[in-house]
C-alpha cells in the first residue's frame, strides 16, 4: 500500500487559487445564478484529486469529507430546530407580539444602538450568539424594518451584539474552549478579551449611533401614525398579548439554567404551538404543518404579511446543503496536510509578538474561510500556536485571547461559514450584504492586530500585569 506523503507549500495554496477562481466565477460571471453550495462541490474537485496524487486511496479521501461534514452536523440540527420555532412564533403571534411591544418603545434614531445593546444583554445572559438571533434578533429585524431601518444595518446591529455576549459570557461554549486549548484560565481569559472586545463593542455602538442619526432610518417611513396603523394591522392578522411573551423568556430561562441549544429550542417550539391554538385558534395539522413550511401570513397588509411569512425547517435547507458542502472541502483540505501544510508555514515565518499575534489571528480567519467550522478556527491554531506564546514570553491568556478575537468573531463574515450561513438563513439577510454593518466582528480583529504592533495590552509571563513593547524573544530574529 502506498504511503501518501505530505504536500508541498505550493501544492497547498493550489486548491485555495482553485477555489477562489471557481467562487469567482460562479458568483461574477454568472451573477449568483449558480448555487453557491454547487460551486463549493465543485471546489471540492481539485483537492480531492491532488490528495489522490499524493498517494492517499478516495476511500481515505470520502472519510475526510464525511468527517468535515460530521463536524457541520450539530449547526444544521440547531438550523432545523431554529425553522421550526420561528415557524411557531409566527403562527403563534409570539414575533407579532414582540415587534408590536417593541414598537412602543424603540423609536428610529436610536434604534440601531438599543438593538445592539439589547443583543449584548440577552446573548451575555444566555451565552449563544445563535439563539439570541434566532429569536430577539428575528424580532429586531421585524421591528427594523417597520422603523424603515435598512436589513444589512439591522442584521448587522443584531450580529455584532449576539457576538459580543457570546464572546464575553462565561456560560459560552467558544469562550470556555479557547482557555482550553491555549492553557489559561476561565476569568483570565474573559479579563484579558476585555481590551480588544470592550472598544470595538463601543466604538460600535458610536458607529450605529450616528448612521441612525444620519442616514440609517428612512424617517419618512415612520410616523406615529403609521407604527399605530402598523400595531393595528397586526392586531386584526393575530390576536397579540404578553402572554406571547413567554417563549423567548422560556429560552432565556433554559439556556440560563444551562440547557443545551436543541432542548431548549424545542421546548420554545412546543410553547408556541400550545399558543398558536390557545391565541390563535389553529388546529395541530396547521401547526405540524407550519413546523416545515413556515407561516404564510395573507392578512393583505403587505408589512405584516413580509414580518409573519417566514420559519420552518424546508427553509432551513439551502443553508444546511451551504455547510455541507464548505465542511467537506475542509475535510479533504485537512486529511490530506494541506491545511497543516499552510499553518506551519505561516509559523516559521514568525519573527516578533506582533507577528506572533497577527499571524494567529489570520490563521483563525482563513481556517473559518477554508474549513467553515468556528470550533475548528479556534482549536487548529490554538494546537499549533500553543508552544509558540510561551516562547515569545507571552501569558497563556493571551492565545486564548487571540484565538476568540480571529476565530469566534470572524465565522459570522464567511457566507459558507456555519455562523454565516446561520446567521443569513435566520435574520433573511445576505452574509455579504450584512457584513459591513457588524462592525464589532470586524473592529475586534484590527484592534488586536494594532495592540500587537503598539505593544499595547500585551500580557507577558514575566510581568503580572500589561506590558508594552514589541520584541521576539532571543535569537528568533
Amino acid at each position: 500500500m502506498k504511503i501518501p506523503r505530505e504536500p508541498t507549500l505550493w501544492e497547498s495554496l493550489l486548491p485555495l487559487l482553485g477555489a477562489a477562481m471557481v467562487i469567482s466565477v460562479g458568483e461574477l460571471r454568472y451573477e449568483g445564478q449558480i448555487p453557491t453550495p454547487i460551486l463549493l462541490l465543485l471546489v471540492c474537485v481539485l483537492p480531492a484529486v491532488m490528495a489522490i496524487r499524493l498517494g492517499f486511496t478516495w476511500e481515505q479521501v470520502e472519510l475526510g469529507m464525511l468527517k468535515g461534514m460530521g463536524l457541520a452536523l450539530q449547526a444544521s440540527v440547531i438550523l432545523l430546530v431554529v425553522g421550526t420555532t420561528i415557524g411557531a412564533w409566527a403562527l403563534s403571534g409570539t414575533i407579532g407580539s414582540m415587534v408590536s411591544y417593541g414598537l412602543l418603545v424603540l423609536q428610529p434614531s436610536y434604534f440601531l444602538p438599543a438593538a445592539c445593546i439589547i443583543c449584548s444583554i440577552v446573548s451575555l445572559a444566555i451565552g449563544s450568539s445563535w439563539t439570541t438571533a434566532a429569536t430577539v434578533g428575528v424580532a429586531l429585524m421585524g421591528i427594523g424594518g417597520a422603523l424603515g431601518a435598512s436589513p444589512s444595518m439591522t442584521a448587522g446591529a443584531v450580529i455584532s451584539g449576539a457576538y459580543f455576549g457570546d464572546k464575553m459570557s462565561p456560560l459560552s461554549d467558544t469562550t470556555n474552549l479557547a482557555p482550553g486549548i491555549a492553557g489559561s484560565k476561565l476569568f483570565e481569559h474573559i479579563r484579558a478579551m476585555v481590551y480588544t472586545t470592550l472598544p470595538a463593542w463601543l466604538l460600535a455602538l458610536v458607529l450605529y449611533g450616528v448612521i441612525g442619526l444620519v442616514s440609517g432610518v428612512d424617517t419618512s417611513r415612520f410616523s406615529p401614525e403609521g407604527i399605530a396603523q402598523l400595531r393595528d394591522a397586526l392586531g386584526t392578522a393575530q390576536q397579540i398579548s404578553p402572554w406571547l411573551l413567554l417563549p423567548p423568556m422560556l429560552v432565556i430561562l433554559l439556556a440560563i439554567l444551562r440547557m443545551p441549544a436543541v432542548p431548549a429550542l424545542l421546548a420554545a417550539t412546543l410553547a408556541g404551538g400550545i399558543l398558536a391554538w390557545l391565541f390563535q385558534g389553529v388546529g395541530l395539522g396547521q401547526i405540524l404543518a407550519v413546523l416545515y413550511d413556515g407561516n404564510l401570513s395573507s392578512s393583505g397588509n403587505e408589512a405584516v404579511d413580509e414580518l409573519l411569512s417566514r420559519g420552518g425547517m424546508a427553509g432551513m435547507l439551502d443553508t444546511i446543503a451551504l455547510i455541507m458542502a464548505a465542511t467537506a472541502f475542509g475535510g479533504i483540505m485537512e486529511r490530506a496536510g494541506f491545511i497543516a501544510v499552510l499553518l506551519r508555514a505561516l509559523l516559521r515565518r514568525v519573527s516578533s509578538v506582533g507577528g506572533l499575534i497577527t499571524s494567529t489571528v489570520l490563521s483563525c480567519l482563513g481556517v473559518n474561510f477554508l474549513l467553515a467550522e468556528q470550533y475548528l478556527a479556534i482549536v487548529l491554531p490554538g494546537r499549533m500556536f500553543r508552544e509558540a506564546y510561551p516562547r515569545f514570553g507571552l501569558q497563556a491568556r493571551m492565545l486564548s485571547r487571540t484565538l476568540e478575537d480571529g476565530g469566534t468573531v470572524t465565522s459570522a463574515l464567511c457566507p459558507w461559514n456555519s455562523g454565516g450561513a446561520f446567521m443569513a438563513g435566520t435574520l433573511g439577510v445576505a452574509t455579504f450584504s450584512y457584513v459591513p454593518f457588524a462592525f464589532m466582528n470586524l473592529l475586534v480583529p484590527i484592534i488586536a492586530v494594532f495592540y500587537a504592533w503598539s505593544g499595547l495590552f500585551i500580557m507577558r509571563s514575566d510581568e503580572p500585569g500589561v506590558a508594552h513593547g514589541n520584541s521576539a524573544p532571543s535569537g528568533s530574529r
